[in-house]
């Protein structure tokens, strides 16, 4: 029991910003989409298509930058596809988002050994991971050093997204015009708003999060690409939306809950307990959630 408890120090606090990250990303490119009232359940695959282009972008450009442009570019284009056939075309969002995950699982793994020649994974001392940033003076402190420095990047760069979030969504003239798309379309389209075109930019968003959020998933997190690395991530970031009611800081609240709960299963392994056990502990928090969604959103049909 006393080694159960010795788990949760600042290493642990360390390591969850890092499983934190992609969720986090993700996320927020869900939360955009429904805002706009584009509902994408297309983030799973969003995330490993950039998780794997990343992969391809630092090795072919020798560097973690050209990965991570790649992912991003990659993202979009995909994302780009999902919003063709949902916006333009109206098509079942539902039906499309498990389509655009399926084609990315198969693509990526096609693509893995038609490129690279190898499967399962690829792991090569050519790939640039993105590192770590120590910031100065801060290191040195006994707890939030070991807390807030020395993460890469593009964590840092969620947070600062965090907030561009809250700015945009509640403190800008187009954030307005994008909750009024998403509330009152008709009613958006009479003021001379834009739909299709606020609904196209805020799917292209959560395409590049998304490929940000599998850069820092396969050159941050680790420095390899493994098939289907995702690992269900996107679906748990579609859950923190609904779980943080499509806000900013309620999706970084939920973000962080599924994080933390990722972290100790990963840490639950040093303790010798079986992976399969370990694995699974941020899908049980991930149920409890739907749970609490449900029960929360029955008791508000029973009052109305």
């Amino acid at each position: 029991m006393t080694e159960f408890f010795n788990i949760f120090d600042a290493t642990l606090l360390n390591s969850t910003f890092r499983f934190v990250t992609p969720i986090l990303l993700a996320a927020l490119g869900g939360l955009i989409c429904e805002r706009v009232g584009v509902f994408n359940i297309a983030l799973e695959g969003l995330m490993l298509t950039g998780a794997f282009t990343a992969v391809v972008g630092s090795y072919y450009a020798g560097s973690a930058v050209g990965g991570v442009l790649t992912a991003v570019v990659a993202g979009i284009a995909l994302a780009a596809i999902f919003a063709y056939f949902a916006v333009t075309l109206r098509g079942d969002m539902i039906v499309l988002g498990i389509a655009l995950n399926l084609l990315a699982s198969g693509l990526t793994v096609f693509l893995l050994r038609t490129i690279f020649g190898v499967k399962g994974a690829f792991q090569d001392p050519r790939l640039q991971g993105l590192g770590k940033i120590d910031i100065p003076g801060l290191e040195v402190l006994p707890i939030l050093g070991p807390l807030l420095s020395g993460h890469s990047w593009v964590i840092y760069l969620s947070w600062l997204l965090v907030a561009a979030m809250q700015l945009l969504l509640f403190h800008h003239a187009l954030g307005l015009r994008m909750r009024g798309v998403g509330e009152h379309p008709e009613a958006a389209a009479t003021l001379g708003v834009s739909v299709t075109g606020l609904r196209y930019l805020a799917v292209l968003l959560s395409g590049a999060l998304c490929g940000l959020a599998g850069a820092q998933l396969s050159l941050g997190n680790v420095t390899l690409f493994v098939e289907n690395m995702s690992a269900g991530r996107g679906w748990i970031a579609v859950v923190a939306v609904m779980f943080g009611q499509a806000h900013p800081l309620g999706v970084l609240a939920a973000s962080l809950l599924f994080g933390l709960a990722d972290s100790i299963g990963f840490r639950l392994q040093g303790l010798q307990m079986p992976s399969q056990f370990t694995g699974m502990v941020p899908y049980v928090v991930t149920l409890v959630s739907l749970f609490i969604i449900e029960t929360q959103r029955r008791r508000k049909a029973v009052r109305s």
